[in-house]
């Protein structure tokens, strides 16, 4: 076994290799287990204001876990005893009197004991890293304070990341903020001057038939504007997923596009292969994502006339994949007239991304738009 100050010096370097958390913890896991001759090993975080604990990463989970994700969801007695305060080191527990490997250890767990270390910062506490081997064998005191300076050294890590990640947010929010200040102190203010100068031209065009039907039309075009000029403004002061899951912020999306269109077309949304363990994204690409999926819908049922659409999410092997689907009147993709403003920011997104955006449609069989995000790749932008 190296030197406790080698490990530590191996731990730190770990660490600090990579900007992307589950890379970190990874190679957090593959230290410690290397140092202790841990085979095994997995991270729980505990994210605020949820009480499920997500699985953070894995190592060479034995069948019975791997096969069986269900044994790695929800609380165990670690993480509760963690939760009460009474955990403030690493522990040596007996497989059996851990509370979610008793329930496969009849199924040939492979495992006779683990080590459960508590991440925390102060009095935040952050999760649980824990190692485990095939054959049972009592931590040593040395080892087990080992674990307990690495759990630090793993929390920091964890509390860095989760610090970029909320200045990120807030200097998104910022930009936000200053861009919906722009565009409520200059267009939609001249909109707003525009469309009272049109509805006195409507009153004075009362006697020229012609007239009054240009003059209306104008009118209509300048409140519709106006209307999604100020809608712009609310979106853009808004935090896009205001604390909810990029699945469940999508289907509340389309609901009030199903509200909010004229002839209220069905919206499904389908993204049941996200669940709690693999729901996780960066904030930047769930950002870039929703506000994606928000313009497609906006097409769909504002311009295309759709009568159904599907929005489709799911996890790939290294990224994101997004389809919106729709059977309104489509277009012809070779001759997209200048302004298509909508197209070019959901293009513009998926390239911030790392990603790909692609456009299917002709007229009269309606539009697909397919986005694709590499997650190894995404986070680096905010919410442009």
């Amino acid at each position: 076994m190296i030197s406790d100050l080698a490990a530590l010096t191996a731990l730190a370097q770990a660490l600090s290799r990579s900007a992307d958390l589950a890379e970190s913890l990874d190679a957090a896991l593959a230290t410690v287990a290397e140092v202790l001759g841990l085979e095994t090993g997995w991270v729980w975080l505990l994210e605020e204001g949820d009480p499920e604990p997500r699985l953070a990463a894995a190592r060479a989970l034995p069948p019975a876990l791997r096969d069986h994700p269900q044994a790695m969801h929800g609380d165990c007695y670690c993480l509760s005893t963690f939760r009460k305060g009474d955990l403030r080191g690493a522990a040596n527990v007996n497989v059996v009197w851990c509370s979610r490997l008793e329930k496969v250890v009849e199924c040939d767990l492979g495992l006779a004991c683990h080590a459960s270390v508590p991440l925390a910062v102060g009095d935040r506490h952050l999760g649980m890293l824990n190692v485990a081997a095939p054959d049972w064998r009592v931590l040593s005191d040395e080892e087990l304070n080992l674990l307990t300076t690495a759990g630090a050294l793993v929390s920091l890590a964890v509390e860095r990341q989760r610090l970029e990640a909320a200045s990120a947010r807030a200097a998104a929010a910022e930009e936000r903020n200053l861009l919906a200040r722009e565009i409520h102190d200059t267009l939609a203010q001249g909109l707003a001057a525009l469309t009272m100068q049109l509805e006195v031209a409507d009153a004075l065009a009362a006697g020229d038939a012609r007239l009054g039907e240009v003059v209306a039309r104008s009118l209509s075009l300048a409140r519709s504007t106006l209307h999604e000029a100020r809608r712009s403004v609310l979106d853009l002061r808004a935090a896009p997923l205001d604390g909810r899951t990029l699945p469940d912020a999508l289907r509340d999306l389309a609901a009030s596009a199903a509200r909010e269109a004229e002839d209220a077309p069905e919206i499904v949304v389908d993204a049941d292969g996200f669940t709690a363990a693999t729901s996780a994204l960066p904030p930047a690409v769930e950002a870039g994502v929703y506000r994606i999926a928000q313009q497609a819908l906006a097409n769909a049922a504002r311009h295309a006339r759709a009568r159904s659409i599907t929005l489709r999410l799911a996890r790939t092997a290294d990224g994101l994949e997004l389809a919106v689907r729709d059977d309104g009147v489509g277009f012809d993709v070779t001759a997209v007239p200048p302004g298509r403003f909508g197209l070019v920011g959901m293009s513009e997104r998926a390239r911030l991304l790392g990603g790909t955006f692609e456009v299917d449609s002709a007229p009269g069989a309606g539009t697909a738009v397919h986005v694709r995000v590499p997650l190894h790749a995404a986070g680096r932008s905010g919410d442009e």
